[in-house]
């Protein structure tokens, strides 16, 4: 399998696996940042296996979006290396990225486990809970600039389309905007929902950029076979 391939399939799978995540979660009716403390622990009570899910998710995601921009910047290197600065910026922000969600899914394991124990609110639920959402809000700018630095990166080397460069600058910079508000996010702000159409697009772009690597490379070895094949 050609590098092109590798990184297109590594997209598309990062894709799906956090759509899955996400679908399990809407579907189990998880709360917002905002909501009561008392709906949290009578969620977090009761579905103890979709959150588990959604944690195991990140031992997927993780080697996955490190996976992908260490892929990208290798890419990108080998095509004379235009956009290499914006690779690097995608691989040192995409390293961070993932030392947040580690942190975020650590704190909603805690969540998960004090919720079992209690029979109504404690304050020790309700720290767990912010900090958890405090980390999903640092992690929104961390997104926003792995976002920006993938798409420029791959843009500049000719891997991905022009309007796939829009949008990773329209959905990284308004990740960037929600991740200015991380403290009202974390005490439940709506303000949140600045950065979920920045998150689509990243969904969108990898879908994408996964397809478009996996066909460049399909129609590159149609070509070289009709090359190597002389006409009758």
């Amino acid at each position: 399998m050609r590098s092109e391939q590798v990184v297109g399939a590594t997209s598309i799978a990062l894709a799906a696996s956090l759509l899955t995540q996400n679908a399990v979660l809407i579907c189990a009716g998880a709360p917002g940042f905002g909501d009561p403390i008392e709906d949290v622990l009578a969620f977090h009570a009761d579905n103890r296996g979709a959150v588990a899910i959604a944690v195991g998710s990140e031992a997927l995601n993780l080697p996955l979006l490190l996976g992908l921009v260490t892929g990208l910047h290798g890419l990108v290197g080998r095509r004379g290396g235009l956009g290499a600065d914006w690779s690097r910026l995608a691989v040192a922000a995409g390293a961070a990225l993932s030392a947040i969600f580690a942190l975020y899914s650590v704190l909603w394991i805690g969540v998960v486990l004090s919720a079992g124990d209690l029979a109504g609110p404690s304050p020790v639920l309700e720290l767990a809970w912010q900090l958890h959402a405090a980390a999903f809000a640092l992690a929104l700018p961390a997104l926003g600039t792995t976002f920006v630095g993938a798409a420029l990166a791959a843009h500049a080397s000719g891997l991905t389309a022009g309007w796939q460069r829009v949008l990773g600058l329209a959905g990284g910079g308004l990740l960037l905007a929600a991740g200015v508000a991380g403290l009202a996010i974390a005490d439940g702000s709506a303000l949140l929902f600045v950065g979920m159409p920045g998150y689509a697009a990243w969904l969108v772009w990898l879908l994408a950029t996964g397809v478009r690597l996996l066909r460049a490379r399909s129609a590159q070895a149609v070509t070289q076979r009709r090359v190597a094949t002389p006409a009758a």
